[in-house]
């Protein structure tokens, strides 16, 4: 009867344990959202409120009368599973003026997949005057076997762009996100 007994208090402070480890961990997944927008903003990466605000972000209409090179590169990690490419290679552009240009993605990977393409600007000083208003890279891309789409981007030049910078890239690695999670 004893051993009943010491068997059921332990079993309730486990119980409790158990409880009080669920509560705090329910906790933590409400205080990942806050400390997610902190991240973001310390490190700027994936900011949601400065991609709303790229988003919303509109050019005055008026082009600068000046000329920019915008050369445009699509990599893939890997070679084989994808095809990816822009559209075009490069576009001369007028800061302060909405231009839209496109990426072509095919799926060879012989199954559904999702994929994700992480953008670039280079030379990296140039990212804070590169605002894209649309872009594919925003969000995961869903893709079924063999699926070849048509991938937008829209965006402009800021005006206030240094005047020695005459020539950006701006590139995209296109990553298969199946791979990459089956690998971690």
């Amino acid at each position: 009867m004893m051993r009943f007994a010491a068997l059921r208090s332990e079993n309730r402070r486990l119980a409790l344990k158990l409880t009080g480890f669920a509560a705090g961990a329910f906790a933590f997944g409400f205080a990942l959202v806050p400390l997610y927008e902190v991240l973001c903003e310390i490190t700027g990466i994936g900011n949601p409120k400065s991609l709303a605000r790229a988003a919303e972000a509109r050019p005055d209409g008026l082009a600068d009368t000046r000329t920019i090179t915008l050369e445009l590169i699509g990599n893939l990690p890997s070679v084989g599973n994808w095809e990816f490419r822009p559209v075009v290679n490069s576009m001369q552009v007028h800061p302060g003026q909405l231009y839209e240009t496109f990426f072509i993605a095919r799926n060879l990977t012989g199954q559904d997949t999702v994929a994700q393409a992480v953008p670039d600007v280079a030379p990296s000083k140039a990212v804070a005057w590169f605002h894209k208003t649309e872009c594919f890279c925003f969000t995961p891309q869903s893709f079924r076997s063999n699926e070849e789409r048509v991938l937008p981007v829209r965006f402009f030049v800021d005006k206030a762009l240094p005047s020695h910078l005459d020539r950006l890239t701006l590139s995209y690695t296109f990553y298969d996100e199946s791979t990459r999670v089956a690998a971690r």
